[in-house]
This record gives C-alpha cells, sequence and structure tokens, in this order.
C-alpha cells in the first residue's frame, strides 16, 4: 500500500504543479478577446463532458485492459474495479459540491458586470438558471455562442471539478497500474491529457485553480484504493508474459 501510495502520489504531485502555480499567482478568470484559441481547450474539455466521458471511460476501460493482458476473469474483475472507481470519485465530487457550494467563475463574473445575480441563481433550479443564462447572454457579442451552449449545460457549482476527478483518475490510474508495466507512453499521454482537460476546465471560466487541486485530491485517493485493491484481489494472477502466446492461448 505505502509503494503504492508513493507512486500515485508522485504522479498527483505532477498533474498539481499547473493549478498550485496558478492559485499562488492569483489567477482569475476574465473573458478574451479572442476565443479561436481556446476552442482546442474546449474539444480538450468534452472528451470527459457527458455523453464523450462515457465513451472515453469504455476506451480507456478497453485500453487498460489489452496492456495488462490478464485472463478473462481477472480482466472482467479489473473492469468492475475501474468503473467502479469512477462512479465513487464522482459521487465524492458530488457531496462535496452540494455542502461547500462555491459558485462558478463565470456565474462571479456575470454577478460583477451584469444583471445576474449570484445567490439568485443558484437558488433556481437546473433548467431556471440555463434559461437566467440564455436571457443574461442574449443581448452581447463577447462570449461566443459555443461557450454560451457550455455554460448553459453546466450551471451546477464548482468546488471540486468533476472533470478533473475523472480525468486524474485515469492519469494516476495509468501511473499505478500501467507504468510498474512499462507501458510508459500510454502513461505519459494520459497524464497530459489529464493536465490539458484541468486548463481547460479554468480556461474556459469553469472552475478555479482551487477546484481543480480538490478535485486531484480526491482522484488520488480513490485511485490509491483501487490500487491497492487490483494488487489484493487481481495482481496475484500476474499478467500473461508476452513470450508465451500458447499459455494464452490454451487459456482462452
Amino acid at each position: 500500500m505505502v509503494e503504492i501510495a508513493k507512486r500515485t502520489g508522485a504522479g498527483a504531485l505532477l498533474l498539481l504543479i499547473i493549478p498550485l502555480l496558478l492559485w499562488v499567482s492569483g489567477w482569475q478568470w476574465r473573458p478574451e478577446s479572442d476565443y479561436r484559441w481556446l476552442k482546442g481547450w474546449y474539444w480538450l474539455t468534452q472528451t470527459v463532458t457527458s455523453p464523450w466521458g462515457t465513451l472515453t471511460s469504455a476506451l480507456l476501460i478497453g485500453w487498460f485492459l489489452w496492456c495488462l493482458r490478464y485472463r478473462l476473469r481477472p480482466a472482467l474483475g479489473l473492469a468492475v474495479i475501474l468503473s467502479a472507481t469512477l462512479l465513487i470519485g464522482q459521487g465524492m465530487k458530488s457531496f462535496i459540491k452540494e455542502r461547500v457550494q462555491e459558485s462558478r467563475p463565470y456565474v462571479v463574473w456575470l454577478d460583477k458586470h451584469y444583471a445576474l445575480n449570484d445567490r439568485a441563481f443558484y437558488a433556481m433550479p437546473r433548467k431556471a438558471r440555463a434559461a437566467a443564462l440564455a436571457r443574461e447572454l442574449q443581448q452581447q457579442q463577447l462570449i461566443p455562442p459555443w461557450l454560451q451552449r457550455h455554460w448553459r449545460a453546466e450551471t451546477g457549482f464548482s468546488f471540486p471539478s468533476g472533470h478533473t476527478v475523472f480525468a486524474a483518475s485515469w492519469a494516476l490510474l495509468a501511473v499505478g497500474l500501467l507504468w510498474p508495466r512499462r507501458h510508459r507512453v500510454s502513461t505519459v499521454v494520459l497524464m497530459a491529457w489529464a493536465s490539458g482537460v484541468m486548463v481547460s476546465r479554468m480556461a474556459l471560466g469553469m472552475h478555479w485553480p482551487r477546484d481543480v487541486v480538490m478535485g486531484i485530491a480526491v482522484g488520488w485517493l480513490v485511485i490509491t484504493l483501487a490500487c491497492w485493491l487490483v494488487q489484493r484481489s487481481i495482481g496475484a494472477l500476474t499478467p500473461i508474459p508476452e513470450e508465451a502466446p500458447d499459455i494464452r492461448s490454451r487459456s482462452e
């Protein structure tokens, strides 16, 4: 357990670099004069946003199973653990959000510069919040239509970042499960993707740096426990070595 915590902790520290630097610097979200450069961040954040996040999870579960090459029964067990881990992380995120009830950066900005009242906004039902945003933004040209749609689709509270919990969980799973088996490229790619998702959440006005920091912490906690569970329940069944295809074929 200690070795797993050290490995995933090192991965979490790497993910924390950007949000901590922004937090310490006092960075605040504000509208841009040119949103073309943000469109790439928008498409990156969509890899986690529903319904695309479900597809991303399915693809990554398949990739982990292919990389680890367990036999059928432990492979199914691993798929269950990975899926349950993601659900637990999102459940923890929702539990914390409803108790902290922090406003999103774009809501705070609208409260300061438009007629949208922060407290009144979050007192509304979700559908009413989206309608209020549409009314408030219809007469202005500063925020592009695609970002307005994204805001209307996500009117919940800010702390912590659910997108960060999701992306950090997958990145840290790679650190915990793939890196020891020398799948270095996959691990680096997932770490870079997770970092990009976190930057996108802040760049699009969806989260404060502290939301992202907490999202990484939640992801680290659940993934450390998940990797320990994999080691205890599945890890004893050694992955099938690549140099023994005849054993793999007989097991199938």
